[in-house]
């Protein structure tokens, strides 16, 4: 049938936006491996260096509910434009940044043009797909962007092994302005007219300050904590923590309620209603809390607590990312032929026994077996993750698609930065008050610490499955209704 036909400029289109999602994804990840270098060149601490991952995830996470009203109010060219623009110029300040905080506004650039560009994709393939191939495209637009954390790790190390770990950021420049700019210039077209949407600043100011607030919380609650532990004040950390939760959970309701009562609300939220929606959403933040948070624990456990080099470090988590990147579209695949319920629930089934047996062997981890039980989780989470978010939006009314793009991609940069600042607490609260890095009581601090940390993912994990459980029964009940 003619609308099979899936047009090659959708392809490129998926190409030419996903890859600088790719370039904030790649970046991101290359950092987390250096955290120890960082660390030293930097002199910080733990909980401070992971601010380099978690400001850009936030920052990723505040920009995306702008696009709703991007998608509706500007053309998808000048949006991929902008993505270029803020991709190269978070990057050149990256080479000539020689202080944390300049560094740290590097980042924010960043992760502007990464909140562009991923929505930006998921909208084209939302907007253009053939209706029957969704599932398959939207698990390509997923390998495009999980690519990058299969080979992030890897090139950090092996960069930092031969060059200035800055030459990483000399190297994707080009890639942006010789592919991904070229490719969008020729294939992104408009298939829709915009709209004279208008952007409703408050509601903005607040959904940023809700989500920086909850961040915030957890990054200063884990310093609090790890004060305490190693004799330190913990007082100011504590009362910022408190206030920080506050600010975030006000921001977030006064969002809510504002939305209902807006003429025209940054996101509409009235499709939320619906509980089996609501159930996918709540599983689709949960599981980036893992999934980005792996990265983070990988490398560093294998460094801390293991001893390995950097560059040996970031290839552990190689073979899971890349088997992941592979399955991601055969995930869509065995959606659009089989429907949600068994790709979704077993690929997790399959993803929540590698925590499982990272904890079972955790104080006996060997380079060979931490990289073995992360290609298990790295082969279920990418085989069903993108079916979520695929599943929950083909539940929502087609134009209420770009709020539920925005909401679902926030929500997924929101559980990523979560996920290193809730992982990175709790490896500084085990580290607390056991000596220097190197030393043999400060590598089991770290090896405890990865124990804890694994035992918390398989709860999160758990709690996903069992959203997605009822959201599934819910459907059910409602098809035997028809």
């Amino acid at each position: 049938m003619p609308d099979e036909h899936i047009p090659g400029k959708l392809i490129g289109s998926i190409v030419a936006v996903g890859s600088l999602a790719f370039i904030g994804i790649l970046t991101e990840t290359v950092m987390t491996v250096l955290f120890p270098q960082l660390m030293r060149e930097f002199n910080v601490d733990t909980a401070t260096v992971q601010w380099i991952t978690t400001i850009y995830l936030l920052v990723v996470a505040a920009t995306m509910p702008l696009s709703s009203y991007l998608n509706r109010r500007f053309k998808h060219r000048t949006l991929f434009l902008a993505a270029v623009a803020l991709a190269v110029l978070g990057s050149l300040i990256m080479i000539v940044g020689h202080a944390f905080p300049v560094i740290l506004i590097a980042r924010v650039i960043q992760g502007m043009g990464s909140g562009v560009a991923t929505p930006l994709m998921i909208n084209i393939i939302l907007e253009q797909s053939p209706k029957s191939k969704v599932g398959r495209l939207m698990g390509v637009g997923s390998l495009v962007i999980t690519v990058a954390p299969a080979i992030g790790p890897t090139v950090g190390g092996a960069v930092s092994s031969i060059l200035p770990w800055r030459a990483i950021f000399v190297i994707v420049i080009p890639i942006i302005l010789l592919v991904s700019l070229p490719v969008g210039l020729k294939c992104v077209e408009q298939h829709r007219p915009t709209e004279e949407a208008r952007l409703n600043s408050l509601q903005f100011v607040s959904i940023v300050l809700a989500l920086c607030g909850l961040v915030m919380f957890l990054n200063q609650a884990g310093v609090a904590v790890s004060a305490a532990v190693s004799g330190g004040s913990a007082t100011v950390s504590a009362v910022f923590a408190v206030v920080s939760l506050i600010v975030g959970l006000g921001a977030l309701l006064f969002f809510g309620w504002s939305s209902k009562r807006s003429f025209s609300p940054l996101i509409r939220l009235g499709w939320l209603r619906d509980p089996m929606v609501l159930l996918h959403l709540i599983a689709y933040m949960l599981l980036p809390i893992v999934g980005i948070g792996f990265g983070y624990v990988i490398t560093n456990v294998a460094q801390l607590s293991l001893g390995t080099s950097a560059f040996l470090s970031g290839a552990l988590v190689l073979p899971g990312a890349l088997i992941g990147a592979f399955f991601a579209p055969v995930g869509g695949m065995l959606y659009d032929r089989f429907g949600p319920v068994r790709p979704i629930l077993g690929a997790f089934f399959a993803a929540i026994c590698g925590p499982i047996l990272l904890l079972v062997f955790s104080m006996r981890l060997t380079p060979v077996t931490l990289a073995g039980f992360y290609f298990i989780f790295g082969f279920g989470y990418s085989l069903g993750f993108s079916n979520i978010m695929t599943n929950a939006l083909r539940n929502i009314a087609p134009q209420f698609m770009p709020d539920g793009n925005a909401v679902f991609n926030t929500c997924l940069q929101f559980g990523g930065a979560a996920g290193t600042a809730l992982f990175s607490t709790i490896l500084s609260v085990a580290q607390a008050g056991a000596g220097e890095e190197g030393g043999a009581t400060f590598r089991h601090a770290t090896a405890v610490g990865g124990s804890w940390t694994f035992a918390t993912m398989i709860g999160i994990v758990a709690i996903a499955i069992c959203c997605l459980i009822a959201a599934f029964r819910i459907g059910a009940k409602r098809n035997s209704r028809l």
